[in-house]
Order: structure tokens, then sequence, then C-alpha cells
């Protein structure tokens, strides 16, 4: 008993860190039909439930495919496939909604449970389900006609959150309408990756028969980089390796992973619907259990340097040549090059801004800011004003201001205001191009 004991109260204290780190955080977790029909699904359940008691916003995204074929095979009704894609008809949709709808109902009834001698007792879950995703068709491609299948267009991001915030989890699936007023079958893996992205979520979260991605020797892979599980993507899609089994979870989980990764969700977990505690060992020990897909390497936030010279010109040039940015040359680049503050990832520049202050009127600008055209669904550009906050606060700066033609929005919803040219230090006030008629912002520190 003792020794019991002893590893229940060391198991608590290694798994602090963890609560304290995932409390208020946003977890996008993509559970397949294959995950609600295996016998663990009751666990899975109570490990949602748990996250969620630790104060884990949770957003339940949810497939349908093995209990869609399922219904299609007992009624004698095919569907032909097109790149992938299910082509879904209108006698199919029926059945696709069905078998979605039955899903959905399940799973939540399964949060609702709260039985004194199961797990989930005590437990007062909020489950809500609703038009939060808006769909269209995917129309026709090569001749084929996808009919009823669609594609996300538009994700109410601020609904699902207002619901997160009052502690309900959010349960979506693959069946969205359209504005005008049809159903179509979406890919429950698009979901949860678009609505990762959308949220910012701190993690994706995948099931998968196996224990994540096993590697040749049979040992579970910890840690991917996108790079990497782009090439495991393309040899068990194209070399149909030996074991995979495209149902389980394990492609469709590495496509979600892959895309939310690039477009800046931090970590995206797989693990097993099969091993009992899976998710909790994920999140909560040390080592995990299952495979990571992380971004592609620690971006550094730094100062540049005279060898940077180079990749900030790659990154502002096309900027300059649309017009978007004021034009530097090279030799004025390097006079200035002090002011600049650059993000770094794999040897590429990926963004930078300069900052120019203004130490009598206590006030400073951001300028020259760009950020690469792949890495700008991320929240890059908030880093580096985040950055500059702290470089002007150093240095006594009360009001950084910003000159732009093209940022406008974006500007003010991190908290600035459009200001006049009066505004501007009397030394910028000189220099502003009347003929270009930027924008002028400013915020408080």
């Amino acid at each position: 008993m003792k020794l019991r004991s002893t590893a229940l109260v060391k198991g608590f204290r290694q798994s602090a860190p963890y609560v304290n780190a995932h409390r208020d955080k946003t977890m996008v977790i993509m559970l397949g039909g294959e995950a609600v029909a295996d016998g663990n699904f009751s666990n899975i359940i109570s490990d949602l439930a748990l996250l969620h008691s630790l104060g884990v916003k949770i957003v339940l995204v949810h497939g349908a495919r093995p209990q869609i074929n399922q219904l299609l095979e007992q009624n004698q009704y095919q569907t032909p496939y097109h790149k992938g894609v299910r082509v879904t008809d209108e006698t199919s949709l029926n059945y696709v909604m069905q078998a979605a709808g039955q899903l959905q109902l399940t799973i939540t009834a399964q949060l609702s449970m709260s039985l004194s001698n199961t797990p989930m007792a005590g437990t007062q879950l909020n489950v809500v389900s609703g038009n939060f995703i808006t769909s269209q068709p995917l129309g026709v491609d090569d001749g084929i006609d996808y009919c009823h299948s669609g594609k996300i267009r538009r994700i109410d991001a601020e609904g699902i959150n207002r619901m997160l915030a009052q502690g309900s989890i959010v349960l979506l699936g693959p069946i969205a309408s359209s504005v005008t007023g049809e159903s179509f079958n979406l890919l429950s893996e698009e979901v949860a990756t678009q609505v990762a992205i959308k949220l910012n979520a701190d993690k994706l979260i995948g099931f998968c028969s196996e224990q994540g991605i096993i590697n040749e020797n049979g040992d579970v892979v910890a840690e991917l980089f996108p790079k990497d599980a782009e090439r495991i993507l393309s040899r068990l899609e194209n070399d149909r390796v030996e074991g995979c089994d495209n149902s389980s979870g394990t492609l469709r989980f590495l496509r979600a992973a892959t895309a939310a990764c690039r477009a800046g969700v931090p970590r995206s977990h797989l693990v097993s619907y099969k091993v009992d505690g899976a998710l909790i060992q994920e999140l909560f020990s040390l080592d995990g259990i299952g495979t990571q897909v992380v971004q592609a390497s620690a971006e550094q936030v730094r100062v540049a340097d005279i060898d940077d010279i180079g990749g900030i010109l790659d990154l502002i040039q096309p900027l300059e040549e649309q017009g978007i940015l004021v034009r530097r040359s090279r030799e004025q680049l390097e006079q200035e090059l002090h002011q600049f503050t650059i993000i770094e990832k794999d040897g590429l520049i990926i963004g930078c801004a300069a900052l120019y202050p203004y130490p009598e009127e206590k006030m400073a600008e951001m300028a020259c800011v760009a950020i690469h055209p792949e890495y700008r669904d991320g929240n890059r550009g908030l880093l580096l004003l985040n950055h500059m906050r702290l470089q002007s606060k150093a240095q006594g700066i009360e009001k950084i201001f910003v000159l732009t033609t093209h940022s406008l929005h974006w500007f003010r919803e991190q908290g600035f205001h459009e200001m006049s040219v009066d505004f501007l230090p009397s030394q910028k006030q000189n220099l502003y191009n009347y003929q270009r008629k930027s924008k002028i912002l400013s915020i408080n520190l």
C-alpha cells in the first residue's frame, strides 16, 4: 500500500507543471469514427472530462467515415471517390447526415454521463453544437461534380471562443450548412485543422490505431518537424507501406498537423485510441507516449547583424515593388541595421521590423514591418510588435506610431488609433509624403 501511495503522490507531483501549463489553453481534438467505435471510447471520454476539469478549453471535432460506410453498405449504396474525396450525391447525403447525427448524439450522451461508479462521477459538462462552420460546395473538378461534398467557407471563431469562455465543450461534426441553407459533407480533418488555426489553438490532438508514428524498428517516433512529417506522409501515400491503414487516422492526422504547424499551431499530438489513458500520458508526463509534430525549429527573435542584410532585402524587396513598403537601398539598410529586429527560422529570415526612436517626444516609429508570405497565418507580426514594445519601454518611449497604406485594420486590431499628421514628431512631419497618403496610427505603451 505504501508503494502504491508513493507512486500516486509522485505521479501527481510530476504532472503539476503540465496542469499549470495546460490550464486555460485551447485544444482542438480530432476524434475519428474509428475511435468512437472502439471499446476504449468511454475511457477517452473520461479523459476529455478530466482535461476539462483541469481548465483546458476543448473543441472536439468528430468524423464518421466507418459509420457512413457501414450505413451505405447496409443499404447497398455505393459512392464514388475522386482524388480521395467522397462524391456525396443527394441520396448518400441522407446516409451521411444520419450517421453523423447519430454519432453527435452518442458523443454528447457520453459526455453527459455522471454515474457515481464511473470516472465521470460529479461531472457536469455543457456540450455545445451549432452552426459555427459555414460551408460551400467543392464544385466540379476534372468533369466530376462533387455534389454535396464541400469545404469550409467561414468559421465563427468568436462564437466558439464565447462558448469556451463559458466553460462549454464545443462539439463539431463533418456536416455544415451553407448560406443557401444546403448541407455539405466536409472532411473532419479539414474542419479540425482550420478551427485550430482560426482559434490560434495551443494544440491539435488526433487519434489513430497505433501509438503514434512507428519507425522501421517498430518504435514510436516521439517528435517530428513538418518537413519530416511530409516525407512520411508522402511515403505512406505513394508507396503504400505494409501495415499502413488509411482508416486509422494516421494519414489524416499528418496532413492536419503539418498544415496546422505551418500556420502557427505550436504542437500537434498523435496518440492511440486503443490504449487506455494515452491522452493523459501524452499531455501530463515528461516523455509522453505518442508522436508530436512541432514547428520546424525554435524561431529566434533577435537584433539584426551585418550577415542578415541579404535576407532582409529578399524579404522586403517584393513589398517595395508592390508599393507596400518605402524603398530602402542596401547602403541605407546597412546604416540603419541596428534599428532592425528579425525573426529567423532555419537560417531564413521570415520577419523583420525597424524601430526609430524620437527621444525628445518620447515616441518611436515602427517601420518596415514584413512577414514572409508562407508564415503570415501565425502571430509573427504580433511577436515583432511585442518586441518593439519591450525595446521602446527600455528607452523610456511612451508611444509607438506607424505609417501604413495596407495594414490599417491589423494595427487597429492590436489597439492602435488613427491620428493626424500633426501628431507626428516635427522631424517626421517634415518627411511625411502627402502623395503616398499613409495612414498614421499610434498606441500608448
